[in-house]
């Protein structure tokens, strides 16, 4: 569809005289008249019209010129009639594979080409209607979709803050193992969105310790039996706080929370889940969680070194972890040195 600057209807005729098929058309829309294929080229290089008209003639090839101009992106989509003599069936046939939206053979007769240039116009008016409202709809989608998004991200920041209101090392240790996910994910060759997804979503995975007293969860000594039961309920905690919402991310996190402490073997809890039975983002987030617990400073620890933290990774690889995690995480140890010299872990909580 073209602005009321540029012509409606583009006639491209090698008539001495193309008012014929000029008047047709120039009392209802701007009109451009053109003498051969050259010029028709030329004037259509970057802008559309309605409709093109071209007349096939001993010196003018309307199909080859149909075709020219169809190959041109901007003019996928716009209407053209070619006017053309010979056998019906082939003329037709040879007109629609250039790329004519209507072939018409002679006799030509002026009201039936007007009526069905007009019609043209109007399909093509129509289209590049329905495409502007698919564009404008395209966009409101996007923008819907993109709020959505960051409302999920706002949601879990806001959950993040209430988990550091219970541990003041909360925000540190989600922020690494966020990052070992993100190594470990692209060691895996996952895509970046969903890599990226896992991380963010990992962050929730000890949300359940929210309902845990601060009399076992700041405990300095070792955890009795009832209280190292009582702590372990925070991977069902976390995933019933999660599960049911409407938000993908969100759910996403609920079954990190609940399968972050299962393990390869097979003796982790609260399910029990062996192998690849368990969810990879669990799998990936217990490499990670795991690696940063041992590297963190603690009230009733201190923190390990790292190559220290890295061997027992390698030695549980199989029986603990999953091995596929644990060497993806190997083949990006600079990346966890440098993100663990960024923000250390050495402090105590």
């Amino acid at each position: 569809m073209t602005s009321e600057a540029e012509p409606s209807v583009v006639v491209v005729t090698a008539r001495p005289d193309p008012t014929a098929l000029t008047r047709l058309f120039a009392t209802a829309y701007p009109t451009l008249s053109l003498p051969d294929a050259d010029a028709a080229l030329a004037a259509l290089a970057r802008r559309a019209a309605d409709l093109v008209l071209v007349e096939d003639h001993p010196a003018l090839d309307g199909f080859g010129l149909v075709h020219a101009l169809r190959r041109r992106p901007h003019l996928a989509r716009t209407s053209m009639m070619l006017l053309a003599a010979g056998d019906p069936a082939a003329t037709r046939r040879r007109g629609l594979e250039a790329g004519a939206t209507d072939v018409v053979l002679p006799p030509f007769d002026g009201f039936d080409l007007q009526i069905r240039g007009r019609n043209l116009v109007a399909l093509a008016r129509a289209q590049g209607a329905a495409e502007a409202q698919a564009r404008t709809l395209a966009g409101e989608v996007e923008r819907a979709v993109a709020e959505s998004h960051e409302r999920e991200r706002e949601t879990i920041r806001r959950l993040m803050l209430a988990a550091e209101t219970r541990d003041d090392q909360a925000g540190d240790h989600l922020t690494r193992v966020a990052g070992c996910v993100i190594a470990i994910a692209d060691g895996l060759g996952l895509p970046e969105q969903e890599a990226n997804d896992i991380a963010l979503a990992s962050t929730m995975h000890d949300i359940g310790k929210i309902g845990v007293a601060d009399s076992i969860l700041r405990k300095p000594g070792p955890l009795t039996e009832p209280e190292r039961a009582e702590m372990m309920q925070h991977a069902l905690r976390g995933y019933r706080m999660l599960s049911d919402s409407p938000s993908r991310l969100l759910r996403l996190a609920a079954e990190i929370a609940l399968t972050h402490h299962e393990r390869w073997d097979g003796t982790g809890y609260p399910q029990g889940l062996k192998g690849a039975a368990i969810p990879l983002p669990g799998r990936i987030t217990a490499v990670a969680d795991v690696f940063d617990a041992l590297i963190s400073a603690r009230v009733y620890k201190p923190g390990w070194p790292l190559e220290r933290a890295r061997r027992f990774l390698e030695e549980q690889s199989g029986s603990h972890f999953d091995p596929d995690c644990v060497q993806a995480f190997l083949s990006r140890w600079d990346e966890i040195v440098a993100l663990v010299e960024e923000r250390p872990a050495h402090r105590a909580a």
